[in-house]
């Protein structure tokens, strides 16, 4: 009988949690004839990292909140035969509710392969839908095949993917030239890491998307433009071209077929614009990362003037899928027209953060309560922001909508890339507009005059909001900014901008009069329009809080009640915490 295995998750989520440490850990204490100690990614359980599973033949135990002392427990366990019975994350009720929902298609490999091991890869069927398509498919085949699955673009437009490919396809490579396929991992939304984490857990998943892609199009060349910020990615995708060059998979004639592709990575600054594929493919070449205008569009000339075709990350990981399982096993899902499973970076005011992936048609309602676990404060939820800064606020009396691109985008939101922020009641919606406005604005490439000093006046007047200098009229302004930003941008993130003020606008218009008309934070976020102040039947003259204010505004003899000084309060907040007494009042 084969030894057992301890795979250890180490996406970044697991290295940051202490995984590495656990890992060391056990590859000191266990001996090589008991076990072997390898690594896995992200199993998508990011709330209950670092995570163990313990692999005996076709038994799969896997542990959460895993220690240097509990690793001890499973050694112990894997040696006497009689696993702890603590901890099991995947047998609990938090594990079942968080996993029974969810369809893995994308993320089938993500936390259950060594991601820098080609043979684990190869084990679980890597590389076989690649051969049968060099092997039985015709590229227009594949290309039907696409088609017939009714795959759409995950990247946020959701455009038809074998559409982008035939169109590409009928546009030959010039006179020594190229055809370059590429993949933008230009992961930029706030609180977004589905890219991240998928290459980090199956980085062949993603070559061979892109290989069966370049095989049906005709492309020779590729580039996976990712961001440098992702560290781990970027070393698993070295290991990964390295492995697949060695092994027959990338290069010159692969298996044996007259079928070439050459791929490099490059790295990414970090400019949220680059995500848009034309100021991507000037980055790609050394330039200044700024959208041109189309046509011509990249099917026709894009990468140095070559035909060109894009796709993100979670586009391509369906593809040998797709291939391997049949059309029909991949649209069984369906929901409004909208097609499959859909990656999502579950993050913000929720029990269960982590990377999940469920079936269109799911409500957000099962998707915040269900697999989320719901609120992590225990106060109730006030919103979700999905599509990043280009997206848009839902509100919980809308968790009902289902997730597909008709009815998210009948929301003022958009389905996006897969970014889902959840929001309780602390959370001011004036300030949420606020800080994606901020984001965009900052990340503005600056070509567009309504993109580059539109934004920077809608945050003007939300900042005058936030700081209690609104004026009723604000509210117009933004209406008439926003629109004349949406119609005179070039790309999507000038076009999209606004959004989040808009939802914010048309869902909770009280919070938006409470801070002009009462200068009132009902959240009480917006510093300028609350006040610390002591609650002297509670206040004991401990001198917890006084010890703790940064500025010294609080004075107060011992064992009376202190008091607070308004023209000295930062609004820090220090007091509030270091007062056991609940003796601070914010107003």
């Amino acid at each position: 009988m084969a030894k057992p295995k301890l795979l250890v998750g180490l996406g970044s989520c697991g290295v940051a949690a202490g995984g590495m440490a656990v890992y060391n850990h056990l590859k000191e204490v266990v001996p090589q004839d008991l076990a072997d100690i390898e690594i896995t990614s992200c199993i998508g359980m990011c709330w209950a990292e670092p995570l163990v599973e313990v692999v005996s033949g076709e038994n799969r135990t896997l542990f959460g909140y895993v220690n240097e002392e509990f690793s001890d427990k499973i050694f112990e366990g894997v040696k006497s035969g009689k696993l702890p019975e603590e901890n099991r994350v995947r047998e609990s009720e938090e594990g079942k509710d968080y996993l029974g929902k969810q369809v893995k298609v994308v993320l089938r490999n993500c936390g259950v392969i060594n991601p820098e091991k080609i043979s684990d890869y190869i084990a679980v069927g890597g590389y076989e839908a690649l051969k049968k398509c060099l092997n039985e498919y015709t590229p227009q085949q594949v290309i039907d095949i696409v088609k017939e699955s009714g795959l759409a673009g995950r990247g946020g437009a959701f455009f038809p993917t074998a559409v982008k490919w035939g169109l590409f396809a009928a546009n030959p490579a010039p006179a020594g030239g190229h055809k370059y396929m590429v993949c933008n991992a230009d992961e930029g939304d706030p609180g977004a890491f589905m890219d991240r984490a998928t290459i980090e857990g199956d980085p062949h998943g993603l070559l061979e998307g892109m290989l069966i892609a370049a095989y049906a199009t005709g492309a020779d060349r590729g580039y996976i433009y990712c961001r440098a910020e992702y560290p781990l990615a970027i070393k698993r995708l070295k290991i990964a071209i390295d492995e697949a060059e060695k092994n027959g998979f990338l290069g010159d004639n692969i298996l044996g077929k007259n079928f070439n592709f050459h791929l490099k990575i490059k790295e990414g600054a970090g400019a949220f614009v680059c995500g848009e594929e034309t100021a991507l493919m000037a980055s790609v070449m050394g330039r200044r990362g700024m959208p041109t205008l189309k046509p011509p569009f990249p099917a026709v000339s894009g990468l140095f003037e070559c035909p060109t075709n894009i796709n993100n990350v979670e586009t391509f990981e369906n593809v040998a899928y797709i291939i391997s399982k049949g059309a029909k096993e991949f649209n069984k899902y369906t929901s409004n027209g909208t097609i499959g499973t859909k990656v999502f970076a579950l993050a913000g005011k929720v029990k269960r953060a982590g990377l999940v992936e469920i079936p269109v048609g799911m409500t957000i309602r099962e998707l915040v309560e269900r697999i989320g676990g719901g609120s992590s404060t225990g106060l109730p939820l006030k919103a979700v922001q999905m599509g990043g800064p280009s997206g848009g606020c839902i509100p919980a009396r809308l968790f009902d909508t289902t997730i597909d691109v008709k009815s998210v985008t009948g929301t003022g939101a958009i389905m996006g890339s897969g970014g889902f922020i959840v929001m309780d009641e602390q959370t001011c919606m004036v300030d949420v507009a606020k800080y994606f406005l901020t984001f965009v604005q900052s990340e503005s490439c600056g070509k567009c005059t309504f993109c580059r000093i539109g934004t920077k006046r809608m945050l003007e007047i939300l900042n005058r909001i936030t700081n209690g200098s609104g004026e009723e009229k604000d509210l117009e302004r933004l209406q008439e900014l926003a629109a004349a930003i949406k119609k005179s941008s070039l790309c999507a993130l000038g076009q999209t901008a606004p959004n989040p003020v808009l939802t914010t606008m048309k869902y909770f218009p009280e919070e938006y009069e409470e801070h002009i008309k009462q200068k009132k934070c009902r959240a009480k976020v917006c510093k300028p329009l609350i006040k610390y102040g002591v609650l002297e039947d509670k206040c004991v003259g401990c001198g917890a809080c006084l010890r703790g204010c940064p500025v010294k505004a609080i004075s107060g003899e011992k064992k009376k009640p202190h008091s607070i000084d308004p023209s000295k309060c930062t609004r820090c907040g220090l007091c509030k915490d270091a007062c056991k007494f609940a003796a601070i009042e914010v107003s």
